[in-house]
């Protein structure tokens, strides 16, 4: 099996908490995102000091409880499945700041990190207030949830963003990559996307290549795996009778969204 590709843990841990995904430094190629999801059973408590590391609390299904200091927010969360396409509520904690999620429902919740070190506002992003946009033509459609894009100056790094594509459609495509540190052509933007289908016994494919093909990855993706992506194109097919959903973290050295489409398949766009 690929190593950029994680099936999930399921790994139970005491008080009501399950690791699902656990993607860090220690154990990919990735420098600047790190990744956890957790599945709390109602009434448990999650809590986590950040140190140097900013972190978007998604709270992906079921409703939860986010305190940091003297901040609370109190049953944030929309949806009991991410298929409703409803925009979610989330949470951005900045570093060297301790933080406790409470489950008031069951609920999964992804925790999407990058490294900081100029502290921020702890801050809300409430659903009602995320932008909500429709990309693509034809069978290049899909339907994004913009948590934390790059216009948005809540973060020092952390890039969030949520992703479906309906039955037969492709994403992430054109094949695009932001692996180079050459502003303003082009951002070095690591990534990681987490995946479900809809009914769950549905699948993807994944691409993850380089220009040279010293990195040609393409995986099978299934309901809750995860696929990480140092670097080169990413794109994403949907077979017929599903609809996918991911959700995406970026982050590098500069805070900007800025890719370069291969230019083998950018003629699709002309």
């Amino acid at each position: 099996m690929s190593k950029l590709i994680r099936k999930p843990l399921n790994k139970k841990e005491a008080n009501g908490i399950s690791l699902i995904h656990e993607v860090s430094e220690d154990n990919s190629d990735l420098h600047y995102v790190s990744f956890k999801m957790v599945d709390l059973q109602s009434g448990s408590v999650y809590q986590e000091k950040l140190e140097k590391l900013e972190c978007c609390i998604v709270a992906v299904t079921g409703k939860i409880t986010v305190t940091e200091g003297e901040n609370t927010f109190e049953k944030i969360g929309t949806r009991d499945s991410v298929f409703e396409k409803k925009p979610t509520d989330s949470v951005y904690v900045s570093n060297d700041q301790t933080f406790e999620v409470r489950a008031d429902t069951s609920a999964r919740v992804a925790l999407c990190y990058s490294p900081s070190k100029s502290q921020l506002p702890t801050k809300l992003l409430q659903a009602s207030d995320l932008g909500v946009e429709k990309r693509g033509e034809g069978s290049n459609k899909r339907l994004v949830h913009n948590i934390l894009p790059d216009n948005d100056p809540s973060a020092n790094s952390l890039l969030v963003v949520e992703v479906f594509t309906e039955s037969g459609n492709w994403s992430s495509y054109p094949p695009h990559k932001h692996d180079q540190d050459n502003l303003p052509e082009e951002s070095l933007l690591e990534e990681t996307y987490y995946h479900e289908q809809d009914p769950p016994q549905g699948f993807v494919f994944q691409r993850v290549y380089t220009d040279d093909r010293s990195l040609d990855e393409t995986m099978t993706v299934e309901n809750g795996d995860m696929v990480i992506v140092p670097k080169g194109y990413h794109p994403v097919g949907v077979p017929a009778g599903y609809t996918s959903y991911y959700l995406n973290v970026m982050a590098g050295p500069e805070r900007v969204w800025k890719f370069h489409n291969d230019p083998d398949h950018e003629w699709i766009l002309k």
